[in-house]
């Protein structure tokens, strides 16, 4: 019945929500999003039954596809970062009631072993297990099989959840999941059997066979996830209600650098104290950092990322990531900006000018990727006066309608973290223009007037930023009041 009662209460605060009409439209193209995914992994599992039957006769279809299985999850874990948020529950309200602090913390997560990203594989699983199981053991071998796949999913999603609510509280956690990895990746170098390729098809083969004992094994695993996850969880959430950690600063930055820019010297430090203080802010930078210099080493010294889907990723990620929030921070103290006349005027131009510059640092990794032949100087300058022109155009555009407060510091015990579908349509636009823009310039007119135009745009939009930031200020005040409204009860 508690359960059934939080599942209603998630419903409502999501209608309730004051960014929920505006949200309903981004649902509806994540929706057809979806749908366009499904139909490429339905297509995937299509093909490798086929190809795996002519490609190694001597194996059946579904072992050679259960001996890469630690491959599919590891990739899954790596898309649930930029694609699943950590749950939140906002649990204050209900420690005032009888209700064991333990039993919210269960249905936050049951809610986010039931998440919609945990079926997606299923659309590859399933068509291929219809061409390769069916014939040796029917439909019952199909739907073993799969729920088998889907366990192994939830096992994923909870193992994500640990790694990424521990990255959240501390950085040098990345090591967790990496060090992990890395023991999988050299087991598969020692000479002789590969054990967990070996573990994997027979687990696989288990699972179709219907064998009690895997799906004990996977639950028993899963279980122990969850029983990890409840006490790490609940240390932060009492962490978080008491506020245990707010007296604990132990260096004071003043910035007296930017005192001589005036008022915008000030937004400018400010946004810096923003970012580098609070929890959740700087759990995006470290994040978000972290992939930049990734792909950047990847892009420097691989051919994994040599497309120019990533190159441009490394240059928009920043402003991505921190600019989709654009006033949602500042909704914590928005009564106090509004005080000052012109001040949301200065604050936007403070922000424009500090992810500009933040630009250098994604310019300076691709330093190697250039000496190396992978990306010309030309190239890279094209895609940094792009990003911050039309694409911070774009995201700027959220100042306007973004009307939810973002906490500073809560990352598991504040209100959930629904609204986001027209945060991510925004993304997405800002994201995919780069790349259309470019990709149809290039296959018509080829590589070099493609990044001369991408330079002459980025170049037109960032020498009138004084202009469109000025056009999104007073759309922005003619909505003050709805906005503040809305922030003041998102608080």
């Amino acid at each position: 019945m508690l359960f059934n009662e939080l599942r209603k209460h998630h419903k409502l605060a999501a209608k309730r929500h004051p960014m929920y009409e505006k949200n309903k439209f981004g649902k509806y193209f994540m929706y057809l999003m979806t749908v366009f995914w499904a139909g490429y992994l339905i297509f995937f599992g299509t093909t490798f039954a086929l190809t795996f039957a002519q490609a190694v006769p001597n194996m059946e279809p579904y072992d050679v596809m259960n001996k890469g299985l630690v491959f599919v999850f590891i990739l899954d874990f790596i898309m649930r970062f930029p694609l699943q948020k950590t749950p939140t529950q906002e649990v204050k309200p209900y420690l005032l009631i009888p209700v064991k602090r333990n039993r919210v913390l269960d249905f936050l997560l049951l809610r986010s072993g039931l998440d919609t990203f945990n079926f997606i594989w299923l659309f590859m699983f399933v068509p291929f297990a219809i061409i390769t199981v069916t014939k040796f053991f029917g439909v019952t071998g199909i739907i073993t099989y799969c729920l088998g796949i889907y366990l192994l999913a939830i096992l994923n999603n909870y193992w994500y959840l640990l790694c990424r609510t521990l990255m959240n509280e501390k950085i040098y956690w990345i090591a967790l999941p990496i060090a992990v990895y890395a023991a999988i990746g050299a087991t598969m170098f020692i000479p002789g059997k590969n054990h967990i390729s070996d573990l994997t098809m027979n687990l696989g083969e288990s699972f179709i066979k219907g064998d009690i004992l895997a799906y004990l094994g996977v639950v028993v695993v899963i279980s122990l996830l969850w029983l990890l996850n409840r006490k790490i969880i609940s240390g932060l959430v009492y962490a978080e209600l008491t506020k245990v950690d707010d007296t604990k600063i132990r260096h004071i930055s003043e910035y007296k650098l930017l005192e001589r820019y005036g008022e915008i010297g000030e937004y400018f430090r400010l946004e810096l104290k923003m970012l580098f203080r609070n929890k959740r802010c700087k759990t995006s930078l470290r994040t978000i950092s972290i992939i930049v210099v990734l792909f950047s080493v990847l892009l420097s010294f691989s051919d994994v990322y040599d497309g120019v889907f990533m190159k441009i990723y490394a240059f928009v990620a920043f402003g991505m990531v921190i600019l989709t929030q654009i006033m949602s921070f500042e909704g914590n103290y928005l009564d106090g900006l509004m005080t000052r006349k012109e001040s949301i005027f200065s604050l936007l131009k403070a922000k424009y000018y500090l992810y500009s510059i933040g630009v250098a640092i994604p310019f300076i990794l691709m330093i190697p990727a250039m000496i190396m032949g992978k990306l010309s100087i030309l190239a890279a300058v094209s895609f940094a006066f792009f990003a911050i022109g039309p694409v911070y155009f774009i995201l700027f555009q959220l100042a306007v309608y973004n009307n939810k407060t973002v906490p500073l510091n809560e990352s598991v015990s504040g209100r959930q973290n629904s609204g986001t579908g027209f945060q991510i349509l925004i993304s997405f636009a800002s994201f995919g223009t780069p790349i259309i823009l470019y990709s149809s310039l290039n296959a018509i007119f080829g590589e070099v007037v493609a990044q001369c135009t991408l330079l002459i745009i980025g170049l037109m939009f960032t020498l009138t930023s004084h202009l469109w930031i000025k056009n999104v200020y007073h759309r922005f005040m003619k909505r003050r009041y709805k906005n503040m409204e809305g922030f003041r009860d998102t608080k």
